[in-house]
């Protein structure tokens, strides 16, 4: 299993000095990746954890950090499609992907946040049929020389997008969802699944075995298919229920039950500790705590 970190992108630690320190170091400990989340804002009366309260853009986050490495690998888990017109989001992750070299991972999700939606003009549903069309929209973009598609929510006028993507085909789509039949269309349709931060050991498990099943059906190979696992620690009291609480050790071994279950790669989310990604946080302190947990748990 592959181990990665979530990068500063939320509260107080999300300043840009911190955000290239610990990608640098991420690097150089070894990590496979950074990830980002999406958040555009928090509506009035909506009473959202403080991770959402101060969240960048993880398309310019990323490209921040991809500036500052070589090497290691950038995703976002997840941007949530109905918010963007099919070929708004190629260009940026064309350009995205073309500056690092072919580095990027883009997740993808149906959102969830009704003020994003009202502030977006969007309608996620039917959630399906809207995923499968944008997918083939951003597929003709990222690879046809004349992309072209004609479906019910989404359109592409007979065009040219340059520059193409660095990476053949387009980066990797991955698709986030806990329901059976957005895991089932994880396997059939894009590389693998992103789990969500809720999802417990089993939760994952399963869905794991959904998402190859759905996969190997559509002819495609399981063993190929990826399972990105967004984990959340709790460092410090133990909690036997929580397998990556506790010492250091403790969530070490923790993760290595998540691969276990079948998570091809687990990256650890320091934004949602709210000692680190809450807004009131103080940054220094923030910072200081992300990188401990970024030294702590670096692949071995």
């Amino acid at each position: 299993m592959l181990i990665s970190f979530g990068c500063p992108v939320s509260g107080a630690w999300a300043e840009p000095e911190t955000l290239t320190s610990i990608a640098r170091r991420a690097e150089e400990l070894g990590y496979h990746g950074l990830w980002a989340f999406q958040r555009l804002l928090v509506g009035r009366e909506q009473d959202l954890a403080p991770i959402y309260q101060s969240v960048l853009d993880p398309i310019v986050a990323l490209t921040w950090a991809g500036a500052a490495t070589s090497r290691i690998r950038l995703g976002v888990s997840v941007i949530n499609l109905p918010y963007l017109a099919p070929a708004l989001l190629a260009k940026q992750v064309s350009t995205l992907d073309r500056l690092t070299g072919g580095r990027f991972d883009l997740g993808l999700g149906t959102g969830w946040s009704g003020p994003e939606f009202v502030a977006t003009n969007a309608d996620p549903n039917p959630r399906g049929r809207r995923t499968e069309e944008y997918l083939a929209a951003l597929r003709t973009l990222f690879v046809d020389e004349a992309p072209e598609f004609a479906g019910k929510f989404y359109r592409v006028p007979p065009s040219r997008m340059l520059p193409r993507p660095v990476q053949a085909g387009g980066p990797p789509i991955l698709l986030g969802g806990s329901a059976e039949v957005a895991l089932r269309r994880a396997g059939r349709l894009a590389a693998g699944w992103v789990s969500s931060s809720r999802a417990s050991l089993a939760e994952i498990e399963a869905g794991a075995r959904v998402v190859r099943e759905a996969a190997a059906e559509a002819g495609k190979d399981p063993a190929a298919v990826r399972v990105v696992v967004r984990a959340v620690v709790q460092p410090g009291e133990r909690d036997e229920a929580v397998p990556l609480s506790g010492s250091w050790a403790d969530i070490r071994a923790g993760a290595r039950r998540y691969a276990e279950a079948g998570a091809t790669e687990l990256f650890y989310e320091p934004n949602w500790d709210p000692r680190i990604g809450g807004p009131d946080a103080d940054p220094a302190k923030a910072a200081g705590l992300g990188l401990e947990m970024l030294e702590a748990l670096a692949p071995e």
